[in-house]
């Protein structure tokens, strides 16, 4: 007998584990939602910057409104700023599915607060019968890791005030493709980081697997 199908969903394609981070592509991506329901609430804009060869190019992004069904929540409205007036000719989710997919697929997920972006995704994906794998990375745990951010706290470190002290531009915040693009360098500087504080003991270069290792194990 056949089980439930979410038992059934495939991972998304990544780059395989033993990939040097630096060789393999990335997808930053940022969400901007109804609220933090991550069961009820939806997905209004997304934003992404994809790195590879450990750059950014700035050709290759994508940012995108969504109209949703459920209402603004005040608190997000607060944040982001979309009114409904903003996203009334926008595509549904469903419409905008296959681009989020295509951005995805091939590219280690990397986020602020992953866990975040990974429910929601994960409810985008699910019609489609897939899912993100274990290639995700969170930003915030990777400052934990370079001890950027209390170890012991699982409070998320604040994006725009990590980024700031460590001499990095951030973009305009709370918009996503901004957001993205801020947690894009953030990224590539905490990933060098954790790089040379191993290089001592082990000159090898750090791969998909351990960059995601870590970030497992800094996350709450």
């Amino acid at each position: 007998m056949r089980g439930p199908r979410w038992l059934h969903r495939r991972s998304l394609p990544a780059p395989h584990p033993r990939t040097p981070w630096r060789a393999a592509e990335f997808c930053v991506i940022d969400l901007e939602t109804t609220g933090l329901d991550l069961r009820r609430d939806e997905i209004v804009a997304y934003g992404a910057a994809i790195v590879c060869q450990a750059r950014i190019p700035c050709g290759r992004t994508a940012y995108g409104l969504v109209r949703p069904a459920r209402s603004m929540s005040v608190a997000a409205l607060k944040v982001h700023g979309l009114r409904a007036a903003d996203l009334a000719d926008a595509p549904t989710i469903g419409e905008t599915a296959d681009e989020l997919a295509g951005l995805l697929a091939n590219r280690v997920v990397v986020a602020h607060a992953a866990w975040i972006e990974r429910a929601f995704l994960n409810r985008v994906l699910r019609p489609r019968g897939t899912a993100l794998g274990r290639a995700v990375l969170d930003t915030a745990a990777l400052l934990r890791a370079c001890r950027l951010a209390d170890v012991d706290s699982s409070r998320v470190p604040d994006l725009e005030t990590a980024s700031r002290a460590l001499g990095l531009p951030v973009h305009t915040p709370h918009h996503a493709l901004g957001d993205a693009f801020t947690t894009a360098q953030l990224f590539l500087a905490l990933a060098t980081r954790l790089e040379r504080t191993r290089a001592g003991n082990n000159p090898r270069p750090l791969t998909v697997r351990e960059l995601c290792a870590i970030s497992r194990h800094y996350s709450p």
